[in-house]
């Protein structure tokens, strides 16, 4: 079981910028990916950024060159840097990570609760 905590939400002016975490109950080391997901109002859940075990990264293109996912293995934490924000950005933001479960010997998504981030004009 993994369990993920995000922190960081809040309300931010247009151009602004937040920094999301999202701390994992467990080593992150050997988890296959972690990533960052968000879900407007009457919209579906999208991925906005994703990082592997090896440090790749892949990006939505509408955050591309405006936020950066990064993580800390001896902090087991993921972070979201979001720079540049639009009132669209504005959304609840979900850590997920993609992680072995070896009590069940499956492979799982995990997601945390989800932080508002909202951003005015």
């Amino acid at each position: 079981q993994v369990q993920l905590g995000e922190s960081g939400g809040g309300l931010v002016q247009a151009g602004g910028s937040l920094r999301l975490s999202c701390a994992a109950s467990r080593s992150i080391f050997s988890f296959n990916a972690m990533g960052w997901y968000r879900q407007a109002p009457g919209k579906q859940r999208e991925l906005v950024a994703r990082i592997t075990n090896s440090g790749s990264t892949n990006y939505a293109d509408s955050v591309k060159g405006r936020f950066t996912i990064s993580k800390d293995n001896g902090k087991n934490t993921v972070y979201l840097q979001m720079s540049s924000l639009k009132p669209e950005d504005t959304a609840v933001y979900y850590c997920n990570a993609d992680a072995w479960d070896p009590s069940v010997s499956l492979r799982r998504n995990y997601w945390g609760q989800g932080t508002q981030v909202t951003v005015s004009l």
